[in-house]
């Protein structure tokens, strides 16, 4: 029988994404580092209501490889107190203008779903518009335009900010959710773009447990390559959810190796954003992906040279 001749791999690639004059692409995956100005977020150990503790996370984020911090003042879920736009722009507007002070090159994210805290943010400098609610507010994006940032479009399944999902369905064909990604996420890079977003600064994120049962969630990171099809640059916001848990019965503080599992798989899938929690674990495993993939050399080269 004669042996097979390789063939090329042929893996999918996006495009760079381009913010504060640095580029991310699939020999440069960015890890985006995880700051949330909440005393509830669903993760104990991301918990930085405290600014000394806040200021020290980001230290610590930063040190460990963060390329992007993305700093949130609302829990996702709908578990925890009700929080303003007034009350939320006083939980990230003097961590913002700290972070711009300490680290005028870092790219600075925020996490938020509505219009006029964007509005308030962009005068700190703000690079990019975490939209994790799907254009709820669909002033959103305009603002993300007019301060120069750029946007994430994600998936929630049509629902409303803080909304749990429950008995959620999107058709008999388990590839109904993934064509149902495909279009929302579609739709709201055209609508980014319309607004007066360059490509190069549209992230589109399948946003994983928002809106998806734990089999949707899997399903579609299973075609994180038809995401990248879509021709902009993929995040993965993967970091201890729970899909993973559901997937191995484990809580958020035990969920460390299949958040990086799934990592793996979505770099190998062509994701190129990584938003995380373990920031340092993360950074080596997306590297390592990218040198296995080639799209990188490796550090050094000495054994067997």
């Amino acid at each position: 029988m004669p042996l097979p001749d390789p063939t090329p791999l042929g893996l999918p690639r996006a495009p760079a994404l381009r913010l504060r004059g640095r580029t991310f692409d699939a020999s440069r995956p960015a890890v985006m580092g995880i700051i949330n100005r909440t005393p509830d977020s669903f993760f104990a150990g991301n918990r930085h209501a405290d600014m000394d503790s806040a200021r020290r996370a980001l230290d610590a984020a930063v040190d460990a490889g963060a390329d992007i911090v993305d700093i949130g003042g609302v829990r996702a879920g709908q578990e925890g107190s009700a929080v303003s736009g007034q009350e939320e722009l006083e939980r990230v507007m003097p961590f913002l203008e700290h972070a711009r002070a300490a680290y005028p090159d870092l790219v600075l994210s925020l996490d938020t779903w509505r219009s006029e805290v964007a509005a308030e943010a962009g005068a700190h400098g703000l690079d990019l518009v975490n939209d994790t609610w799907a254009g709820h507010d669909p002033e959103l994006v305009t603002v993300a335009a007019r301060i120069g940032a750029g946007v994430v479009c994600s998936h929630t399944g049509g629902l409303p900010p803080r909304t749990d999902p429950v008995k959620v369905t999107y058709g008999p064909d388990p590839l109904d959710v993934v064509r149902d990604v495909l279009r929302t996420l579609a739709e709201g890079a055209r609508l980014a773009e319309a607004a007066g977003i360059p490509a190069e600064r549209i992230l589109v994120d399948p946003t994983l447990d928002f809106g998806k049962t734990t089999r949707h969630s899997l399903e579609v990171l299973r075609h994180t390559a038809d995401v990248t099809s879509l021709g902009y640059p993929v995040l993965q916001a993967l970091s201890r959810k729970d899909f993973v848990g559901e997937a191995l019965g484990l809580d958020p503080d035990e969920r460390l190796e299949g958040t990086l599992a799934a990592t793996a798989v979505a770099a190998w899938l062509g994701a190129t954003v990584f938003r995380a929690h373990d920031v340092r674990a993360t950074r080596r495993v997306v590297d390592m992906v990218a040198v296995i993939r080639g799209d990188r050399g490796p550090v050094r080269e000495v054994r067997g040279v």
